[in-house]
């Protein structure tokens, strides 16, 4: 298997991560509204003292998502990276890398 497939793989399985894990946060988020709904139904003091929990969570859930954000941009920019390598290596050229 040549070294492409299998950058290409492993992008495709860190994108299938990401999804993943997008997926998560919304069913999370979903279920994390339609328990504030219904504990509202059944009992509004209940629903005033579990308001602070649900405010951390979806802080928690906000950064989770500020995580995949963060990797999906990690990933487009080494994708791009990647890219301008390779329409290098055609030109004869190389990005200049500094030895310590």
């Amino acid at each position: 298997m040549s070294v492409e497939k299998i950058q290409v793989k492993e992008s495709l399985q860190k994108a299938m991560e990401l999804k993943k894990m997008v997926d998560r946060w919304q069913d999370s988020h979903i279920h994390c509204l339609w328990q504030m709904t219904l504990s509202q139904r059944r009992n509004p003091y209940v629903s005033l003292r579990n308001q602070d929990t649900m405010v951390r969570e979806l802080a928690l859930a906000n950064k989770q998502l500020l995580m995949v954000r963060q990797a999906a941009l990690y990933q487009l920019f080494e994708k791009e990276y990647q890219q301008y390598q390779q329409e290098l290596q055609q030109m004869g050229k190389a990005f200049y890398v500094e030895r310590l």
